[in-house]
């Protein structure tokens, strides 16, 4: 189905009756889901210099599988994890001098152009497409893993201005996520303060846009601050977007949910029942439930399904090995994930999503999304029966029968509602059970 690029896609508000999902500039409920890739915005790889990444190839890989929603990564070291190589960077590489990679120390006082201008590019082309973009700030690994901060511009060596982020010595860069007063770190927060302008300047007029402090990492007193800090300053610009918090390798699930944040990803190292059972989004803060922070690389279509009929909107961390050149191939689940996240949106496309609530009681099977008495999708996992109760349902009521991964519908007869019903399912093994109100 391709995208309305007439209707405007946003700013995103949590939707005032329906604060699980977030409503677009006419108020309609918008459902977000979909698979997000570490080099979506910078090239990474073992080659010097990386192999560019064909971000069009992977809008098209989005649309083809029904997405809308990605977060578009932001790396400031110069190599991380299995990536040795990554380039373009905020700042520019004018030495004198050369960094711990063997390339021009940065200037952390110069922006570098190429960077600023691609990530405009990239959210204007997801724009084009009917994504929205999650435009990430920072990365905690980055600071908070000694690898990783050898290779960070905040490090002293890197850059040519005297700045050093590691005040206490341990070789890593963890204090530059704090609001310690030690004159470096003063220094080091205006220039993240300034970095952190530019990304608003650069993409503010885009109405497919939110903004992620820092995946996994930060303090609560730093998050909030930058938190807030985006607020402040896009009350002086023309539209104002969600600001989201992933950071719960820095601070705590709770933390999060009383941030000043609009929208939040929890971790499983806390609520572990977010890999297998998710709890019920309570609509203190849109849930964006994403696999980075439960299993890192995991989950299929069984997750998301169970993730989408408990209000949450959930997104994959997905290596696209056919997109990335990545030699481990796809983990396995990826593809039926893939395409449940799209069978989820394509449901939620469909329906008043303002109106649905995650309502478990009303399944023997424990996820059933409703707008009771008139809309109900219930999910059957490892099982074809289920009951139902539609004692609020005073009509007869339609049925659509799902595969979960492939799609294929099958038409059921008619139920009446009034009364707990037993209905079962035309597949072998799980599916979904769609039924409206004539």
């Amino acid at each position: 189905m391709p995208a309305d690029h007439s209707t405007p896609m946003g700013p995103l508000r949590p939707h005032p009756r329906n604060p699980r999902y977030f409503a677009n500039a006419r108020g309609r409920a918008i459902y977000l889901t979909g698979s997000h890739t570490w080099m979506n915005l910078q090239d990474m790889g073992t080659a010097d210099p990386p192999k560019p990444f064909d971000f069009s190839a992977y809008l098209d890989f989005l649309v083809q599988h029904h997405h809308n929603f990605i977060r578009l990564w932001s790396w400031q070291s110069t190599g991380a994890w299995i990536f040795p190589r990554i380039t373009p960077h905020p700042w520019r590489r004018t030495g004198p001098g050369n960094a711990s990679d063997g390339k021009p120390r940065f200037d952390l006082t110069q922006r570098d152009a190429a960077y600023f201008r691609r990530l405009r590019e990239r959210v204007q082309l997801a724009r084009q497409r009917g994504i929205y973009v999650s435009v990430m700030l920072f990365v905690g690994g980055n600071v908070s893993v000694p690898d990783e901060w050898k290779r960070h511009p905040f490090r002293r060596g890197n850059n040519v201005n005297g700045v050093d982020g590691d005040i206490d010595g341990d070789g890593t860069g963890k204090e530059t996520v704090t609001l310690q007063q030690h004159r470096q770190l003063r220094t080091v927060r205006e220039i993240q303060l300034e970095y952190v302008r530019h990304v608003i300047d650069t993409v503010n007029e885009f109405d497919n846009v939110l903004y992620e402090i820092i995946n996994e990492g930060g303090t609560r007193e730093w998050d909030w601050f930058m938190v807030n800090f985006i607020h402040e300053y896009e009350q002086t610009k023309p539209l104002q977007h969600p600001v989201g918090l992933t950071g719960h390798g820095g601070e705590s699930n709770d933390s999060m949910l009383s941030s000043p944040a609009e929208w939040f990803s929890p971790g499983a190292s806390e609520w572990r029942d977010l890999l297998s059972n998710p709890r019920v989004a309570d609509g203190r803060k849109v849930s964006i439930l994403d696999t980075d922070h439960l299993w890192g690389e995991g989950g299929d279509y069984l997750w998301v399904w169970k993730s989408f009929l408990r209000g949450h909107n959930p997104i994959y961390m997905d290596r696209i090995a056919a997109l990335t050149g990545d030699t481990r191939g796809d983990i396995p689940g990826a593809e039926s994930a893939r395409k449940a996240m799209g069978l989820t949106r394509q449901i939620a496309e469909q329906t008043d999503m303002a109106a649905m609530v995650p309502r478990p009681e009303l399944a023997s099977t424990g996820y059933c999304l409703a707008h009771e008495g008139r809309e109900y999708v219930v999910f059957l996992p490892e099982t074809r029966k289920v009951q139902v109760n539609l004692s609020a349902s005073r009509k007869p009521l339609t049925i659509r029968w799902i595969h979960p991964v492939e799609g294929t519908v099958k038409q059921g007869k008619t139920v009446q509602g009034g009364a707990r019903r037993e209905l079962e399912s035309p597949f072998e093994g799980d599916a979904v059970l769609w039924m409206r109100t004539i």
